[in-house]
């Protein structure tokens, strides 16, 4: 594939994730500082990301297997949880993370653990869509430049 196809593909691929509403305004604020001395900088902070919350998904789910269930404590891990997401643009993830933190202050267990599933689907797809999103930015090579979707 050249690299104008890849491009092109690649554009395309990006603009699905906004039409989708996978990725909201902070995912391009994210590449604008992405440059030629970091070129992989937006895939790197992505990369953290999934690490970092991973282990806050872990701590979710021991929390929502207790009983009675802590819903501050829940709501303190779902904060993090909800500013991570939203540091890389992840606005359906980031939109079950507000609904299970509502669900909290309401006190609706049942609320919070079917969210949560909800979430953690949503965070799943994003990943894997991300994954190849990233996978064919190295084929195509450097941009100039951020480009915002239409």
């Amino acid at each position: 594939m050249d690299r104008n196809n890849s491009r092109r593909q690649l554009a395309a691929m990006k603009q699905s994730l906004f039409d989708q509403g996978h990725l909201d305004e902070q995912f391009i604020q994210l590449e604008e500082l992405q440059d030629d001395a970091n070129p992989n900088f937006v895939e790197e902070i992505v990369t953290l990301y999934y690490r970092d919350s991973s282990r806050l998904i872990s701590s979710l789910e021991q929390t929502l297997e207790r009983s009675p269930l802590d819903f501050n404590k829940l709501d303190t891990i779902m904060h993090q949880f909800k500013g991570s997401s939203s540091s890389i643009g992840a606005k359906k993830v980031k939109a079950e993370s507000t609904l299970i933190r509502e669900y909290c202050r309401t006190g609706n267990a049942e609320g919070c653990r079917k969210s949560f599933q909800q979430m953690k689907r949503e965070y799943a797809a994003l990943r894997k869509r991300l994954e190849t999103y990233f996978q064919l930015a190295r084929q195509a090579g450097p941009l100039d430049r951020a480009c915002r979707p239409k």
